[in-house]
């Protein structure tokens, strides 16, 4: 995984004024765009997509700071067809224009190119097992919310308290299948991790293919296949999200299994009254590497 993701880097550095093909790239490296993604946001902190606008405009800055070229040659030279386009991207990234940066030299804000490299890491074991699942259900009540790296996500707290309490219990009476009790479910999640960018939630349980699904609830499809699972203990969420990051981090790159397109699902096994701590398992849909 570090190899493919430095060889990614090398590809956009070569390629910085062309339009990006992550799936062939992907399909080269043996992988595929999907985790290739998720692994990169993860590992660099950020979108493939916002690094590659970051490094197209610290080249585009050398070159405007010259002053040899015309402006909109430039916006052609770097992908973009219109010197207002270039210009907006310009600003969004060293937070000035290309005429003002041109003239004064700066402010310039420079992306320097990654490099991805094995660390010596993972010195407390991750709780792991690998499940291969039929296909199965979701079913609960599902939300659009914006996604949100670190802390409590509020948006995900006003949709679960909006919810009645007898309709925890009816949930949790519902669920015949594994994962086991209520479940938060994030599905259609943007392949980049972007913060901000929507997923929609699922507060719910898991069921047979052929367990009926009550009036009013929405449901989530999952396709048979394996699943790394991850027990989680201490204080939430915040270590839940430490071991989510994690799996990026560590797992994944020290084991031959890679994500596969699906709903990432937390098991909350137990919890304080108060939810300050808690014992989830978190399911990832994986498949081999």
């Amino acid at each position: 995984m570090i190899s493919a993701l430095n060889r990614l880097v090398d590809h956009v550095e070569r390629h910085l004024g062309e339009e990006l093909d992550v799936g062939e790239l992907a399909g080269e490296l043996g992988t595929t765009e999907y985790h290739l993604r998720r692994m990169f946001s993860s590992l660099a902190g950020m979108p493939l997509s916002e690094y590659v606008r970051r490094r197209r405009m610290t080249v585009a800055a050398a070159e405007v700071v010259r002053g040899d070229a015309d402006l909109l040659d430039i916006a052609v030279r770097h992908g973009y067809g219109s010197s207002e386009a270039f210009g907006r991207a310009f600003r969004a990234v060293h937070g000035a224009g290309p005429g003002d940066v041109r003239r004064e030299g700066g402010p310039l804000r420079t992306q320097p190119q990654l490099r991805f490299r094995l660390t010596v890491e993972g010195s407390t074991p991750m709780d792991t097992r690998l499940v291969d699942r039929p296909a199965f259900r979701l079913a609960g009540h599902a939300a659009r919310v914006p996604l949100i790296h670190r802390g409590v996500n509020p948006h995900i707290q006003r949709h679960i308290a909006a919810l009645p309490q007898e309709e925890h219990a009816r949930l949790k009476a519902l669920g015949d299948s594994e994962p086991a009790g209520l479940l938060q479910v994030s599905d259609d999640v943007d392949p980049d991790g972007t913060e901000g960018s929507e997923l929609t939630y699922l507060h719910g349980v898991a069921l047979g293919r052929d367990t009926p699904v009550p009036d009013g609830l929405d449901v989530i499809e999952v396709a048979a296949g394996m699943w790394a699972v991850f027990r989680t203990d201490g204080p939430h969420p915040q270590t839940l999200q430490t071991t989510w990051a994690a799996t990026a981090t560590e797992w994944f790159p020290s084991n031959p299994w890679r994500l596969r397109s699906g709903p990432s699902i937390v098991a909350v096994l137990d919890r304080a009254a108060d939810f300050t701590t808690a014992t989830c398992e978190l399911w990832l849909p994986v498949e081999p590497a």
